[in-house]
């Protein structure tokens, strides 16, 4: 019997090591063929690159240094004259990048890897480097578009996201620590992870292969060496791998990479509508049955795709084309993925019965505010333009938000931001576009105006 279980085990063994497509390079002990991912490894690898990013920065001077008494005292040489450049120094950090198209040399990383770099600098595993150009940014996804002048490139090819399953096994490739290429494994942890506040549009895979820093913008692949998504966080209350990373789909990467490269930005469809968690009381509250999982329309925008396709106030969204809404950030990542133009299925729940709407998703400058996704740092803010006349006018405010700690305040008017006059929603979300990481607003409060900063 034992010798049966053996055989049987050892046969598993083989056949699931052919179905993974794993090389076999050597035997055991025993004669028995040993399971290997080498033959998947070393098709992808050569796709996955090391990215280097310089940026020249002024150096901090000690403020003690402008007093004259100190510098006598410690006899420092005098100050350069006003108007001489302080001195700078060139800083360096380390991420890694994942090929997409070979013939064009497209590569994709994440935003956070390449932001307010001078330079930008790929290797190749053959010891190849190239001087990058970004081609395009997507913030508030975390993902950034480069391109090489390269020949014989070796591409990834994409896999499909939607279709993973709690417990795959996966591949996370990249240069942790500025180490080299590294390759780790492990399986799907969860999906659709929501709600870390780690990026604007958040439905991330969690996995356990181990990411560290310097895997951000490298590759997840399954086992058959398919892209199914880029490395983007990890939770390290240590400092380093605890098991619990993520990465951002690849069905999500490739919306904003086809956008970018076709008109060098992404825009997101919005819908118009205002919206919230489903939580246990709502459930009791609506009449829903118990685990009732969903997102509640609270507001619907007058005209807008939503108020148009006949959505109401008080609708439960449990579908977009036959996809599960679990939550309010899974609902934006569905809504936000799609194209302006396009048409989407919503299935609702409303008075207790099911009903199918078709909307077409619509510009985000003609909903701006309504779903609040004009900048990642303005979530839980609302803003309509300003009925008595020029300027955005703040509606609603969550108490625990970010601007509200900043010292924005319903009823203030927005009349500028980052330093651009703003006369309505759509001047207000083309200055927004100026920084991702900051904010300055000038307000009219009452009979006065002040300056608000947000980061």
């Amino acid at each position: 019997m034992i010798k049966f279980v053996k055989f049987c085990l050892v046969a598993i063994v083989i056949v699931q090591s052919t179905m993974l497509q794993a090389s076999l390079p050597q035997t055991g002990s025993e004669g028995v063929p040993l399971p290997s991912l080498s033959k998947m490894i070393k098709k992808v690898n050569p796709a996955v690159v090391n990215i280097a990013t310089f940026s020249e920065r002024q150096a901090q001077q000690n403020p003690l240094l402008n007093d004259p008494f100190f510098r006598r005292f410690f006899n420092i040489p005098d100050q350069p004259q006003q108007g001489d450049r302080p001195p700078q120094k060139r800083q360096q950090s380390a991420g890694s990048g994942v090929i997409v198209d070979a013939d064009k040399g497209i590569v994709i990383t994440n935003y956070h890897v390449i932001k307010n770099a001078d330079e930008v600098r790929v290797s190749l595993t053959d010891n190849r480097h190239y001087s990058a150009e970004i081609v395009g940014t997507d913030p508030a996804l975390d993902i950034a578009v480069l391109k090489i002048k390269a020949k014989n490139l070796t591409a990834t090819e994409f896999g499909n996201s939607k279709i993973l399953e709690v417990g795959d096994f996966v591949v996370a490739i990249g240069n942790p620590f500025g180490l080299g290429q590294t390759v780790t494994t492990g399986i799907v942890s969860a999906l659709d992870r929501t709600g870390l506040g780690i990026e604007g549009y958040e439905n991330f895979i969690q996995t356990d292969a181990s990411i560290n820093p310097g895997n951000s913008g490298g590759a997840l692949v399954d086992l058959n060496g398919k892209l199914i998504g880029i490395n983007t966080a990890i939770i390290a209350p240590a400092g380093g791998n605890v098991g619990i990373g993520f990465a951002i789909p690849v069905d999500m990467v490739k919306s904003s990479l086809d956008q970018i490269l076709e008109g060098g930005e992404v825009k997101r469809g919005q819908i118009g509508v205002g919206i919230q968690d489903i939580t246990v009381d709502l459930q009791i509250a609506f009449g829903l049955d118990n685990g009732q999982q969903g997102v509640l329309v609270t507001r619907v925008a007058k005209d807008s795709p939503a108020d148009k396709a006949g959505m109401e106030a008080d609708d439960i969204i449990v579908a977009v084309d036959g996809e599960k809404t679990t939550s309010v950030g899974k609902l934006k990542s569905q809504i936000g993925n799609r194209k302006v133009g396009d048409k989407v299925k919503v299935s609702i729940i409303r008075d207790g019965k099911n009903k199918t709407l078709k909307i077409k998703v619509g510009d985000p400058q003609d909903t701006a505010g309504v779903e609040g996704e004009i900048h990642k740092l303005l979530k839980g803010v609302r803003f309509e333009n300003n009925s008595e006349g020029k300027g955005v006018t703040v509606v609603d405010l969550a108490r625990n938000s970010v601007a509200a700690a900043s010292g924005l305040r319903p009823g203030d008017i927005v009349v500028g931001a980052n330093k651009i006059r703003v006369d309505d929603i759509k001047d207000l979300q083309k200055a927004l576009r100026r920084n991702a990481d900051s904010i300055l607003f000038r307000v009219e409060r009452g009979r006065s105006a002040t300056y608000v900063v947000i980061n």
